[in-house]
């Protein structure tokens, strides 16, 4: 998971997408710890607060569970939360992108060709990298 301190995107909601992301992608599994604020913190070059909130906020969708003692787990069904979170997000900026074409007067044929080369362009190859880094 990388930060983008330019972003328009606060850092915690940065956090909380790319551990939802991580967990939709099965790399958290059901029951499994993930960092403790402090090394998150660290790892990402924030502060232990931002971390903090990112780890209330996914406590309050049904991601994370809190273990007295060891710290915050994947909750038991946070896989399913997390993939209709990231689909509805999808959803939604589709959503955006069609209006935009569509304000445009751009075809349907047009929009579906941007999708096919904004599909072709962010595929990685053999994914490359290891979703798991930054939350070791």
């Amino acid at each position: 998971m990388r930060i983008d301190a330019a972003s328009s995107v606060p850092v915690f909601l940065q956090i909380v997408d790319g551990i939802s992301a991580a967990i939709a992608a099965g790399v958290y599994k059901p029951g499994e710890l993930i960092s403790s604020v402090r090394q998150q913190a660290l790892a990402l070059l924030v502060n232990p607060n931002t971390v903090q909130r990112a780890y209330e906020h996914l406590e309050r969708e049904g991601l994370l569970v809190s273990k007295r003692g060891s710290g915050m787990a994947v909750a038991p069904d946070a896989r399913s939360i997390a993939l209709l979170r990231t689909a509805d997000a999808v959803r939604t900026t589709f959503a955006q992108g069609i209006r935009a074409a569509d304000s445009a007067n751009l075809s349907r044929k047009k929009i579906d060709s941007l999708y096919r080369t904004a599909w072709n362009d962010s595929q990685l190859p053999d994914r490359a990298r290891d979703p798991k880094v930054a939350y070791e």
